[in-house]
């Protein structure tokens, strides 16, 4: 399944004539081409390399009419900031900006409850949701921790359950018959709690390379393992209990099962440092799983008054809460020095500042995917977008820092403050020009 990039019945405006051309190699260029450009009905390109910026600005800009903005002046700003490759958005915007499509978001959080399809968030509901994002160039991550051990009862058939990795593998299995965005297949992250029963069948699932291709995965480690392992204690590999009566209507992670005061089924008792060294034997073996570690997330969740964070986009920079997504970005540092290669702080600062704009708006101009209206919701909820950085080791070079040394660590330390502090100080105007965000009551904002 595929959804064609080559529609053209949104009208972008001309790019006005006085707007530079950028500068870039040839094979730059082709890449540009070959893979955000639009096409024709005929596969050819349907707009030049300078349209496709343009085209990004302005349909990022146009939703800058709701606070009185001028358009046409924003979109310009957005243009230049693209083509003097000072920042640059995440692949969906670029392939997504000005089409009917219009989802520019490159991952998502989705939920999965123990269910089997009646609430939104059951198993294969979820699975249904995760294949339209893919369809639309978007990811997706997963924590599959509520789903009950393999083996333990389902009383509705009087059956026997999967078990989390077997249903990572439909999952699997489905998305590997997904093209995403009509050019490549989907990224996915599966994660699974140290504490749940399966979770050795888990860190092991990937051992033959062939088996699960379409996934990373990782275990969400907490506090009280790794002091577990600390003080080489046993494990407890435990669930809620699926026949005490509270379970039918309990819907939450073990931290809330525990908090509840659900009872608890502890499956099997392993020694801490064991389950530490399959974790890490596993990872040398071939590179998975990697470790999250969940309540350090939770410790500095800017939102913990709607909900605990369970699990990251496929790539692990950002956590998100359920059916949030990424809205990322990254200013290009590589362009930000002067002649003689010290910081230029002062572009650094402009961009960064257009950059925060540019990516609030990439909130209200993503279409999303209108088959999973809490996506939508979500976003436009907390809006949370993700400003990173490229080119840190090319601005070191210019500055005559060598890189990993000493001197590198308190440089990077400096441009990343200076990053956050303006990136933070443009969410404040922007706050107090459009208002806060929805759930800023209870945040830690």
């Amino acid at each position: 399944m595929a959804i064609s990039k080559t529609a053209t019945s949104i009208t972008t405006p001309p790019i006005p004539a006085d707007l530079p051309p950028v500068s870039l190699t040839e094979n730059a260029r082709q890449v540009l081409v070959r893979r955000y450009v639009r096409r024709g009905q005929d596969g050819k390109p349907a707009e030049t390399v300078e349209e496709m910026f343009w085209r990004v600005a302005y349909h990022v800009a146009v939703v800058e009419t709701e606070w009185n903005s001028d358009v046409m002046t924003s979109a310009r700003e957005f243009y230049r900031l693209l083509t003097s490759k000072s920042f640059f958005p995440n692949s969906p915007t670029f392939t997504g900006a000005g089409t009917p499509l219009g989802q520019l978001a490159a991952c998502f959080v989705l939920p999965i409850t123990d269910d089997m399809g009646r609430a939104s968030s059951g198993i294969f509901q979820t699975l249904r949701d995760a294949a339209l994002i893919q369809q639309t160039g978007g990811g997706n991550g997963f924590s599959f921790s509520r789903l009950r051990p393999k083996g333990a009862l389902v009383k509705s058939s009087a059956g026997q359950a999967t078990g989390p990795v077997g249903f990572l593998r439909v999952y699997d299995h489905a998305f590997g018959e997904v093209a995403q965005g009509g050019s490549r297949r989907g990224a996915n992250m599966a994660v699974l709690r140290v504490d749940h029963p399966d979770v050795e069948e888990f860190i092991t699932c990937k051992t033959d390379e062939n088996s699960i291709t379409n996934f990373n995965i990782s275990v969400g480690i907490t506090d009280a393992f790794m002091r577990a392992v600390v003080n080489d204690e046993d494990w407890e590999l435990r669930f809620p209990d699926v026949l005490a009566p509270e379970y039918k209507t309990f819907n939450g992670t073990m931290d809330e099962a525990i908090a509840a005061g659900l009872p608890l089924r502890t499956y099997k008792t392993v020694r801490a440092r064991d389950l530490f060294d399959k974790i890490v034997t596993q990872a040398h073996h071939n590179g998975e799983p990697g470790v999250l570690f969940l309540d350090a997330a939770n410790r500095t969740n800017p939102v913990p008054h709607l909900y605990q964070l369970e699990a990251t986009n496929p790539c692990g920079e950002q956590w998100l809460g359920p059916y949030e997504n990424c809205c990322l970005g990254s200013v290009n540092l590589a362009v930000h020095y002067g002649p003689d290669g010290t910081v230029d702080w002062q572009s650094l600062e402009k961009s960064v500042a257009l950059a925060t704009r540019f990516l609030d708006d990439v909130v209200d101009a993503n279409k999303y995917v209108p088959a999973v209206p809490q996506l939508a919701e979500a976003a436009h909820r907390a809006r949370r977008i993700g400003l990173g950085i490229m080119g840190l080791s090319d601005l070191m070079y210019h500055a005559g820092i060598r890189y990993g040394s000493e001197e590198g660590q308190e440089f990077a330390a400096q441009v990343m403050e200076f990053v956050r502090y303006h990136s933070m100080r443009t969410s404040i105007a922007l706050a107090q020009e459009r208002g806060a965000f929805p759930a800023i009551q209870g945040s830690l904002y």
